[in-house]
């Protein structure tokens, strides 16, 4: 028999995490009353594969995210805000610690944030403060100890799916998240259906809403936001959406016509030769059309619709609790999503634009010397998140950690750096240029953003540019040697927190779990035996 979410709830196993730190908080509530006080709250809001131009403080002209817009303007809107590598562990263990990938070493999405490196997670809890997260993390192993006292999770790829709370109770409830694995999973993607096929992925998700892995975070960020007293609280929640599969719930499916919507800059009718020598799509690129970008469109500004709510009931929890002015709010993601530009769909091609910057909104605490809906343009970049974060909370940033406190740096920095694919591609830019510099012959690219902003005219061979491409060939060597190939950094006995939620390190307990939802997937699919 199937339960319902209510019926989940009621028999306590899905709170488990959220009784033990709440346990805990309250011990440390009295015993530290007289100094939280004086602290600020931190409330890290991180979305997937979120383009910066889709969102309405963005200047996007058809997502509808007010909630988001409101703490644009009650904060700084960063217009030049930069991934230090669009891929989605390596991006969140920068922010997390400050460092560039090539130095921590978690090059893909199956590696480990070394244990001894600094984190601004850890620095505050060192501090005294209570640390948690909810949502996707995308650690390895998958509640590997960063710095939170309790992590609630919801993975999306890799061994954390058969680990973490949200397919645990998924499977309590009788319900499996057809559409993820379907685009998530190889052994089940070659026998997906045609429709996901013709829509690249874009489908109403097989969950109702409050399953649907948006809701779920957002009521667990809600759970731990209600515990919080006064001061000394960091809740970082970790959206799945709006990376691929484009699933939103049914009843937010048909939320924008296709028809109406308003393609995104660089979108083109046919795909660069030199962007399909490097990938051909997880969608083939050359398959993608202009009514297929559309509604994949729809779909994605309706998973952003749904983080947005979620915003929305954070927002409003935190002002009648009367903690909103004195909280740090950061909405940000791991990295970007071409939709449409240049004929690329999803990641993992060149580092455009589109995939490498990301939103960043700040409501800094009261007090704090901002303008309301003031506009950096400053180049800034997620590894200045762990310093500004750790000065706000009067903390000294770790000296491994590289960034900027962005608060009392309104320049940011001269020029950003970003590395893909284990650092044979990697982008030095400035506010002017570009340059993307490859291992494969005549790979690398150099572009006037001056003149060609959406990154069309490759000027490499261009004798005009010949200083400026010296100049930012000399500052990418200094920050990332081009022989420099260090190796993945994997480690599945590093330490996890302690909290009942957290699996037995001996992995017995996913034989059970990857055996159900195999059966659910075989039966969704056809799968024969």
């Amino acid at each position: 028999m199937k339960l319902t979410r209510r019926d989940f709830v009621k028999t306590g196993a899905a709170l488990t995490w959220a009784g033990t730190a709440l346990s805990e908080n309250r011990e440390r509530t009295s015993v530290m009353e007289h100094t939280d006080k004086d602290k600020i709250n931190i409330l890290l809001i991180h979305a997937d594969q979120h383009r910066i131009d889709c969102l309405g403080a963005y200047g996007n002209p058809d997502v509808r995210t007010p909630h988001i817009d409101e703490l644009a303007a009650d904060g700084v809107r960063y217009e030049n805000s930069f991934c230090p590598y669009p891929v989605c562990t390596p991006s969140r263990y920068s922010m997390l610690c400050g460092q560039y990938v090539h130095e921590h070493r978690g090059w893909n999405n199956h590696c480990t944030l070394a244990p001894e490196i600094p984190t601004f997670p850890k620095l505050l809890r060192d501090a005294g403060y209570a640390t948690r997260a909810v949502g996707k993390m995308h650690f390895a192993p998958t509640y590997l100890d960063v710095g939170f006292d309790a992590m609630c999770l919801a993975e999306q790829d890799g061994p954390g799916r058969w680990d973490d709370d949200y397919h645990r109770e998924l499977m309590a409830a009788g319900l499996a998240d057809i559409n993820d694995l379907e685009d998530q999973r190889q052994e089940y993607r070659r026998h997906a259906r045609q429709e996901y096929w013709d829509s690249f992925g874009a489908l109403p998700s097989n969950l109702p809403e409050e399953w649907h892995t948006t809701s779920w975070v957002g009521d667990r960020a809600i759970t731990a936001l209600e515990d919080w007293q006064g001061g000394g609280n960091l809740l970082m929640a970790g959206f799945v959406k709006p990376h691929h599969p484009f699933d939103p719930p049914a009843n937010h499916y048909d939320l924008y016509d296709p028809d109406r919507l308003t393609l995104l800059p660089g979108w083109t009718t046919s795909c660069l030769p030199h962007d399909l020598a490097l990938h051909s799509g997880y969608f083939p690129h050359e398959k993608l059309s202009e009514p297929v970008l559309r509604q994949v469109m729809a779909c994605y500004y309706a998973t952003i619709e749904h983080i947005d709510e979620q915003v929305g009931r954070m927002v409003s929890l935190l002002k009648r609790k009367g903690l909103y002015d004195n909280t740090m709010i950061i909405y940000t993601s791991d990295h970007g999503e071409y939709m449409g530009f240049h004929h690329l769909l999803l990641k993992g091609n060149h580092l455009y634009d589109p995939l490498v910057k990301v939103p960043l909104i700040i409501k800094y605490p009261s007090g704090v010397a901002t303008a309301r809906d003031q506009i950096s343009q400053a180049l800034t970049n997620n590894t200045d998140l762990a310093p500004t974060i750790l000065a706000q909370a009067g903390l000294t940033p770790a000296s491994t950690m590289h960034g900027v406190n962005l608060q009392e740096s309104s320049d940011g920095h001269e020029m950003v750096f970003c590395e893909l694919l284990r650092g044979n591609q990697c982008m030095a830019r400035t506010r002017t240029s570009k340059l993307i510099r490859s291992s494969r012959p005549d790979g690398s690219l150099f572009f006037d953003l001056e003149k060609d902003p959406l990154e069309m005219e490759n000027r490499m061979s261009d004798p005009a540019y010949g200083d400026e491409i010296r100049t930012l060939t000399k500052a990418l060597e200094s920050v990332r040697p081009s022989t420099l190939r260090p190796d993945i950094h994997l480690d599945y006995d590093a330490p996890v927190i302690k909290q009942p939620n957290v699996p037995p390190r001996d992995n017995k307990h996913r034989e059970d779990i990857i055996a159900w939802y195999d059966a659910q997937m075989r039966e969704a699919l056809g799968i024969a035996e």
